[in-house]
């Protein structure tokens, strides 16, 4: 007998007695279920975003945060999808600098050249005469000079870390690695902070930093590139230790991030490419999108807190989260 008859003389039956049927029903429990766990999914991305916006910019290990968070909270996504994620995110936290300190990082403008400048302009060969006049007219010179700073400071990392980059990531992140991190730069923390009460920063406006400052706080990031360690952290450690003031120490960890973690975000995406699934590249957008969210109300918090009080809490904050996961993660190898 044919089929599609036997299936189509169940349907209406089955519809005749105000019944559904059962593969109908089969079906519908399936998209009901696949529904709820994309639900679920969303919110796992959700909440690895504000992990993300938190921590990036709290000088708290946003890495050693999302080692740990991905430790409970699984995406179903694949191992190179979820490694590329965990670097990418990082944009939104990005832009968040990008928008807070637009008018302090954009180095371009319109303006008028001054009579006297442009008489001086006229003196010069013609093509020397057109760069000068080009710089005068459209470029924020002090902000260049800063950008040139933010280039100095990132030598260190390209040079150093960024040759051993997969070396790192295959030897180093585990958890006791990030534990080890959280602990050592929670105590050095206290113990920076208790020295730097005795003295008086010698720089506290970013037009008073020196390349030679800058350079030295490059050095001190390239020590981020252990997880638990935190690049902020490191950062801000390097600036106090160099003479600057918390405020100039935090805003200039924020301004060489965007390089950096710029570079990162561009070589996952050459190494994994472009071919993303619909779900991956949803997964993609909210995150960035909460991470930029979340980072913008990290920042301004950050900032307003520092200007009250020192990093000692944070200091505190890493230790135990420290001690936290280390007795998490033995407990867990001991009852394997």
């Amino acid at each position: 007998m044919n089929v599609n008859y036997e299936k189509n003389t169940f349907i209406a039956r089955s519809r005749e007695k105000g019944e559904e049927p059962f593969y109908y029903v089969k079906k519908k429990r399936a998209t009901e279920k696949g529904v709820c766990m994309s639900f679920i999914e969303l919110l796992k991305v959700i909440l690895l975003g504000i992990v993300e916006g938190i921590t990036e910019w709290l000088p708290i290990s946003s890495t050693g945060h999302m080692i740990l968070v991905d430790e409970f909270i699984k995406l179903n996504v694949s191992e190179a999808f979820m490694e590329f994620f965990l670097v990418v995110i990082q944009l939104g936290a990005i832009l968040a600098v990008v928008v807070l300190y637009w008018n302090k990082l954009w180095p371009f403008y319109i303006r008028p050249i001054p009579k006297r400048t442009r008489i001086a302009l006229r003196k010069q060969p013609a093509v020397s005469r057109a760069i000068l006049t080009f710089v005068e007219k459209y470029c924020d010179k002090e902000k260049w000079i800063l950008w040139f700073k933010i280039l100095v400071a990132c030598l260190p990392t390209i040079i150093i870390a960024l040759p051993f980059n997969d070396i790192i990531e295959k030897k180093f992140y585990n958890y006791v690695v990030v534990a080890i991190a959280l602990i050592v730069y929670g105590v050095l923390f206290i113990v920076i902070e208790n020295y730097n009460k005795r003295r008086r920063p010698t720089c506290t406006r970013l037009d008073d930093l020196s390349f030679k400052t800058a350079l030295i706080i490059g050095c001190f990031q390239v020590l981020s590139v252990i997880p638990g360690t935190s690049r902020s952290g490191s950062t801000i450690i390097g600036g106090i230790l160099a003479g600057t003031s918390r405020t100039l120490a935090a805003e200039f960890t924020f301004f060489l991030a965007i390089p950096v973690m710029f570079g990162a975000s561009l070589l996952k995406l050459v190494k994994f490419g472009f071919a993303f699934t619909s779900t991956e590249l949803i997964i993609l957008i909210v995150g960035v999108v909460v991470s930029f969210v979340v980072s913008i109300l990290a920042i301004k918090f950050l900032m307003g807190y520092i200007k009250k009080h020192d990093f000692k809490v944070f200091g505190w904050y890493r230790i135990i989260l420290g001690i936290l996961v280390l007795g998490y993660f033995i407990g867990k190898t001991l009852l394997a």
